[in-house]
């Protein structure tokens, strides 16, 4: 079956270099005709598994076929199956390239998107940078939802790479866009996992900004996230291990996306303990708690001038 196909192959190839060949009664080279051959020849190569020559098929097709770009991504995606993944992004982002040329920003966006999935497993940066752009070409169409989306699988690649400052500057951009199509639930979330990002960063300051931006977001003063991240901030603040690990290992963060719900779970207090330990660790005083009062005193010693 694979030999028929090679065979087929080269069938067509040698059709194509037919037409490409010029005469005294033919004085112009079919390009058209040629293109179509070349393009069967990539199929049969590719149905026999001959990767490489399917890929040096789908380039011919492209060169003789100027506004058929597909022809480019078809051989990116033959690098794909030969495990050559930088060559098969690099003439995807080609093709990418050649959409956006001839007008078809969207069908560039989504190349991007398979492309980024293509090389997430082995370039988590490399897909990053894909999605981000994949979500730039959206955005200047104004198809938000789709924008928001890769947005979102950029930012959660973000914090696995460790990179909590863009992944901080790309969960604000995802935010400002759900808030811009009204989809405030997801305006929550995604404030939840600013304050993981912020936290994990040491910045009480910004996490505890990013909760009072939001009390404006219509029903988020007073919900379960709202709540929640009160009490995380509070914890946090009073260095009270016990509250924050509440918090943290509570379903509504232990179920986000896998990413944020490692940084809920992995989320430590700089220098806290519990409230419990710390009493124990309190100076023992009589049956009546003096200690504690003095200590209350000793927070105005000087009086209150």
């Amino acid at each position: 079956m694979a030999a028929q196909k090679i065979n087929e192959a080269h069938e067509h190839i040698a059709k194509a270099e037919k037409c490409l060949k010029t005469s005294l009664t033919k004085w112009k080279p079919d390009y058209d005709s040629a293109a179509s051959e070349y393009a069967k020849a990539a199929v049969c190569f590719k149905n026999a598994k001959q990767y490489e020559q399917a890929k040096d098929a789908y380039l011919k097709e492209a060169e003789y076929h100027t506004e058929n770009k597909t022809a480019i991504e078809q051989a990116g995606m033959m690098m794909k199956e030969q495990k050559k993944m930088p060559e098969a992004i690099q003439y995807i982002e080609k093709a990418c390239m050649m959409y956006m040329e001839n007008g078809t920003p969207d069908t560039a966006a989504m190349a991007l998107d398979r492309a980024g999935k293509l090389i997430e497993p082995i370039n988590l940066e490399k897909a990053v940078d894909l999605y981000q752009k994949a979500a730039g070409v959206f955005e200047n169409e104004d198809r938000l939802r789709q924008a928001v989306e890769l947005l979102g699988k950029a930012s959660r690649l973000l914090v696995r790479l460790k990179r909590l400052d863009e992944a901080a500057v790309a969960l604000q951009k995802e935010k400002n866009m759900y808030k811009e199509i009204e989809n405030f639930p997801m305006c929550f979330k995604k404030t939840t996992a600013q304050v993981l990002i912020h936290l994990h960063r040491g910045d009480y300051v910004a996490a505890d900004k990013c909760v009072r931006e939001s009390y404006s977001l219509p029903g988020y003063s007073g919900s379960e996230d709202c709540v929640a991240m009160e009490t995380l901030l509070q914890g946090y603040d009073e260095q009270d291990e016990d509250q924050v690990y509440r918090v943290c290992n509570s379903p509504l963060l232990k179920y986000m996306d896998n990413d944020y719900a490692k940084l809920a779970i992995s989320l430590r207090v700089p220098g806290g303990g519990s409230k419990k330990k710390k009493a124990a660790a309190a100076p023992q005083g009589g049956a009546s708690g003096a200690p504690a009062a003095a200590e209350e005193e000793d927070d105005y010693e000087g009086g209150l001038c």
